[in-house]
């Protein structure tokens, strides 16, 4: 019996340990963010020079740069995390693990992070080193300052899709600089969607996440104007101005729909304010980035 009691125990001691790893890191975002580094070096590369090594060291490299911000993240505001009920439960304000610890599984993943990106080539290591610097060193201390904070946060959000092209030629130019900004206007509809779902917890951390500070239209419309840049931004390779980025007008008419999806929750965001309402645009701002990466990727392979 006590064999089977101790057994038990070491389980559920590791199953803490690895559940506590994946909050600290925030495994599913750090996943997309891999999945967006990927798809950004497809889109780069013709089939036949595919390399699956890069595509390895990318996605791990990717993976551990991101992983090393959220746990810098997390030391940064450990007591604003003790105040919400999302965030109370995370493993540093909940007292499972400690600061130093955090600390030294963010700065050995930032290492070894920026040098598995170097090993790629060093445009790629440096826009990681932005990106983690900037989520970091700028991003997280302005949260409880301005709303601003969404602004500068949306220039390392944007740069994973942008990394997977950087990751394949070295060099970043207009096609590069088109992906970056689909991600980068995509930030602000998705994020103020989330803002208005958290607004109360939020205010609780002092944080104000929202454009004009509240839940009113000044807000909805600024939502409405980033959704149709977005689109717009989506959609312009189909006029074969963005270099070597080029889509069909096929793949531009289904990209078009799907930001109306999204446009159609902001725009009912006038007259409905609620928290539904806000939920699905968030979902609908999920499906969209997702799906046009798929569907940016895929159109790719059929030219």
């Amino acid at each position: 019996m006590g064999f089977t009691v101790e057994g038990v125990d070491q389980n559920k001691n590791t199953s803490t340990l690895i559940n506590d790893f994946k909050q600290l890191t925030k495994l599913g975002l750090s996943m997309s963010v891999v999945f967006s580094s990927v798809a950004g070096y497809l889109l780069a590369v013709s089939p036949s020079s595919i390399s699956y090594y890069t595509i390895f060291l990318l996605a791990l490299g990717g993976y551990l740069m991101v992983a090393a911000s959220n746990a810098f993240n997390q030391i940064i505001e450990k007591n604003t995390d003790s105040l919400m009920k999302r965030t109370k439960n995370r493993p540093i304000p909940a007292g499972r693990m400690t600061v130093k610890t955090a600390l030294i599984i963010a700065i050995t993943f930032t290492v070894a992070g920026i040098c598995i990106l170097y090993s790629i080539n060093p445009k790629s290591a440096l826009f990681g080193a932005i990106s983690i610097f900037l989520y970091t060193s700028v991003y997280t201390p302005l949260k409880p300052v301005t709303p601003l904070c969404v602004f500068v946060g949306a220039f390392p959000g944007a740069i994973p899709f942008m990394l997977g092209w950087v990751a394949a030629t070295n060099n970043f130019g207009m096609e590069a600089g088109f992906l970056f900004l689909i991600q980068f206007f995509w930030q602000f509809p998705h994020f103020w969607s989330i803002g208005w779902l958290q607004d109360v917890e939020y205010k609780k951390a002092g944080f104000n996440m929202l454009p004009m500070g509240k839940k009113d239209n000044g807000t909805v419309r600024q939502i409405i104007l980033y959704t149709i840049l977005m689109i717009l931004v989506s959609i312009s390779p189909v006029l074969k101005l963005t270099g070597s980025l080029y889509i069909y007008p096929a793949t531009a008419v289904i990209i078009f729909i799907l930001g109306l999806s999204m446009l159609f929750y902001a725009v009912k965001m006038l007259k409905d304010h609620s928290r539904e309402m806000a939920r699905k645009l968030m979902l609908s701002s999920v499906l969209y980035i997702s799906v046009v990466q798929i569907v940016y990727v895929i159109d790719k392979f059929l030219h």
